[in-house]
């Protein structure tokens, strides 16, 4: 079979737009090349997982020793009782969001170059949610009463108190997590199928056949297949705009100067899509490299990640200058001090200001189709996006509690080692997770790329 290109599309300035899918290999190829990595064995990848591996069990040593001593080992106080608990929780969570986004939303936009990078997306909201779900639990001071928070019959008759936050967060992380691993798993049920039958060894074959559920291709099975799919990518699309509306509920129920305004659930929304798509991009670059998929995974992907990225990071800017101006003109003095003065000109101003940089400045670079295709510019980028995306969430939480209503209650906030070590512990468990994920479970939807073939022309 030829390399020759896809069919060429129009981009802008009637220049011919990058292919979706670069070279039409025949089916056996495509096979073999995206299910080659279950079965070789790689050394750079157990150097990863050794550090990642290592990063986790000081995640466990951390948290074991939070839950003995108390959570007076972090740096809470009053009136910071929320810190990087929360600050953590809610940029995890809003990492996972641009997973189901690429891959529901997309899907039902039949955005075609989502095959080649929506298993990847829907893999990294899985591990963000499992790294979000720690904090609220850890939060609690008594994590080993968490079943509190849940509607369960007792003979005391005690609910969980629903006009607290907590209980949102619970059912809405519980949602989502549910949802998005019916659909991951749906998606990948052809491809276990496929790594069944194509595997070295009997032990293989007998493993991914378990998982596979008796997969055999039928048209009935391939008609059920689909109905399901989309009926999934329905349920899960609205969850992207209502869990984290959840999420942010629980700043704006409060009264608190800085937290109790109705653009957060937009404003939330926005920044976790914004987050989610810099950590797909910098899952995606590196494996792209490794396995040298640029054919599958093409500079077309690259750009309209780009764009999405740009997009989002606009709407982000109008979000904070419509902050900034409902606070100027509501005429409140507290909301005015929180955002006119404490913010920009306090003791966090640093990390206000480089907050704006990371967030505001960087996607501008993307105006530029040639810093859009740019692996090292797109990488970069999305690593300085996500660490403004981790301030953005310090300033909202931490600005708005150090300085409230009372000067004499104000109390100026700072990390421990022990805050630290839990963040940069969840970092490494992310990469853990995704480590096994490309390991063991084919992170490229290979049925949707031999489908996206015949549609482009490329049928034998």
């Amino acid at each position: 079979m030829s390399s020759s290109v896809a069919i060429p599309r129009v981009g802008i300035a009637g220049q011919p737009a990058a292919p979706v899918l670069q070279r039409r290999p025949g089916d056996a190829e495509l096979t073999d090349r995206l299910l080659t990595p279950l079965w070789g064995r790689w050394r750079g990848w157990w150097l990863l997982f050794g550090v990642s591996a290592l990063g986790t069990l000081w995640l466990g040593v951390t948290v074991t020793y939070t839950v003995i001593t108390g959570i007076g080992v972090w740096g809470n106080n009053i009136p910071v009782a929320w810190a990087y608990a929360i600050i953590n929780f809610v940029w995890w969570i809003g990492i996972g969001h641009a997973g189901t986004f690429i891959s529901a939303f997309l899907l039902l936009l039949n955005q075609r170059w989502r095959a080649s990078v929506n298993r990847i997306a829907e893999a990294m909201t899985l591990f963000a949610l499992v790294n979000a779900a720690l904090f609220p639990l850890l939060h609690l001071g008594r994590p080993w009463f968490f079943y509190w928070l849940l509607p369960y019959p007792t003979r005391m008759s005690v609910w969980p108190q629903f006009k607290s936050a907590l209980p949102w967060d619970v059912a809405a992380v519980a949602t989502y997590f549910t949802v998005s691993l019916l659909f991951w798993y749906l998606g990948l049920v052809p491809d276990l199928a496929t790594a069944r039958d194509t595997a070295p060894t009997v032990r293989k074959r007998k493993v991914y056949g378990i998982f596979a559920l008796g997969w055999r291709g039928s048209a009935q099975q391939w008609q059920h297949y689909r109905i399901a799919y989309l009926l999934l990518a329905g349920v899960a699309t609205p969850l992207v705009i209502s869990v984290h509306s959840v999420v942010s509920l629980d700043f704006s129920i409060s009264q608190l100067p800085g937290w109790h305004s109705t653009i957060f659930p937009p404003y939330f929304v926005v920044g976790a899509i914004y987050s989610g798509f810099a950590m797909v991009l910098i899952l995606l670059l590196p494996v792209r490299r490794v396995f040298g998929l640029e054919d599958i995974i093409t500079r077309r992907h690259l750009d309209n990640m780009a764009k999405l990225l740009l997009t989002t990071g606009l709407m982000l800017a109008y979000s904070y200058i419509v902050e900034v101006f409902i606070a100027w003109y509501s005429g409140d003095l507290y909301e005015r001090y929180t955002y006119l003065t404490a913010r920009p000109l306090g003791p966090y101003s640093v990390i206000f200001w480089a907050m704006i940089a990371a967030n505001v400045l960087t996607p501008q670079l993307f105006w530029f189709r040639r810093l859009r295709t740019s692996v090292p510019v797109l990488f970069a980028a999305s690593l300085v996006i996500l660490a403004g995306m981790w301030t953005e969430r310090f300033i909202i939480i931490v600005t708005s509690l150090n300085r409230d209503f009372l000067p004499s209650s104000w109390h100026y906030y700072a990390p421990t080692w022990v805050d630290w070590s839990i963040l940069l512990g969840t970092v490494s468990f992310f990469s853990l997770l995704f480590l096994l994920f490309i390991r063991f479970v084919p992170f490229v939807a290979l049925h949707e790329i031999e489908q996206l073939r015949y549609e482009l022309g490329g049928a034998e």
